[in-house]
């Protein structure tokens, strides 16, 4: 359902959430290949399936229209699809628009930095699961470090407003760089978010051998660090704690151990133009079928993003113990 207060329509759900935030997934194709994100021989979707930027566009203005104040463009890696800074640029004009923000794996940000900062893009989030050169291709498969690092340095050269690290933590495989990648952001005013993996998709490992609570985590951060909490807070589902003296956050994303489903003011939509109402559920709302039924109409556009509302459930269900029920991968999903 929808709701007007002061001239202004907003998105609320059955359970009284409001929607401000939207994801959108530009492509499902990525330049890596992380053991917790896809299979190692991918097949990627038929270039035809995917909405066109302009139908992005068309769609971030209709959201914005409807009240949503955030937009973060993800993946796949985003920044590999052809003429994407465009869509940053038309993106970055619309009005009420509060934050245009993206999530990438950095290894185009050596030479996009600049012109996603100049589109309006005030904050990035860049994915790094370890400083190890040897270890990081391991988790990427292909992923070379030294280029993600000169994209970091080109994103702080660019003057963004804020750059957070994300980070998988898994067992046997970086637990042991936790300390590092604290003090990795330390050093250079970043922010950092560490996230339990979450099960989409079939995968090479068993995600309930490798998974790693965000309470291990803190525990291990606070051998080194005081953590004091904080209820800052930049639109999604992470619990902040600042670090005395710092300029820096360490953030804990943590869909299994401390559900953040009850306050869920999200939704993201697919390259295939699938509006998924739960990261964790196959609720959606086939936008791009709206868009091509009805080329040009806005007002039909919106009505579907409203109605959608009534299908959003109250929530996941994730288990680590069973194979997973959504076969989709998080490279389709949208990052």
């Amino acid at each position: 359902m929808s709701e007007l207060q002061n001239g202004e329509t907003k998105l609320v759900d059955r359970f009284g959430r409001h929607v401000t935030y939207v994801r959108i997934s530009v492509t499902d194709r990525c330049d890596f290949r992380c053991v917790y994100c896809m299979s190692e021989d991918m097949t990627f979707l038929p270039r035809a399936q995917l909405l066109t930027l302009e139908e992005m566009a068309q769609m971030g203005q209709a959201f914005t229209e409807l009240g949503v104040r955030k937009l973060r463009i993800t993946g796949g890696e985003p920044l590999v699809r052809n003429n994407v800074i465009w869509l940053f640029q038309q993106l970055g004009q619309l009005p009420g628009l509060d934050e245009l923000t993206l999530t990438t794996n950095g290894s185009q940000l050596d030479r996009l930095a600049q012109p996603l900062r100049d589109a309006g893009v005030r904050r990035i989030n860049i994915s790094l699961d370890s400083l190890d050169a040897e270890r990081f291709r391991r988790i990427t498969r292909v992923g070379d470090l030294d280029k993600v690092m000169r994209g970091i340095d080109a994103a702080l050269e660019a003057g963004f407003e804020k750059i957070k690290i994300n980070t998988v933590a898994m067992h046997n495989r970086n637990e042991d760089e936790i300390l590092d990648l604290v003090d990795f952001v330390h050093a250079r005013g970043m922010d950092i978010s560490f996230i339990e993996e979450m099960p989409l998709g079939e995968i090479s490992h068993d995600r309930a051998e490798s998974y790693m609570s965000s309470d291990e985590v803190r525990e291990r951060i606070e051998t080194r660090y005081q953590l004091t909490p904080t209820t800052e807070t930049t639109g999604g589902p992470s619990r902040y704690f600042r670090i005395p003296g710092s300029s820096s956050k360490v953030g804990f994303i943590s869909p299994h151990s401390h559900n953040f489903c009850e306050s869920c003011n999200r939704v993201r939509v697919t390259t295939e133009g699938q509006l998924l109402l739960c990261l964790g559920q196959e609720h959606s709302m086939d936008l791009k079928k709206v868009m091509r039924s009805n080329p040009g109409d806005m007002q039909a556009l919106k009505q579907a993003i409203i109605d959608s509302m009534a299908i959003k459930p109250k929530g996941h269900d994730f288990n680590l113990d069973v194979k997973p029920v959504l076969f989709r991968h998080m490279s389709v999903t949208g990052g």
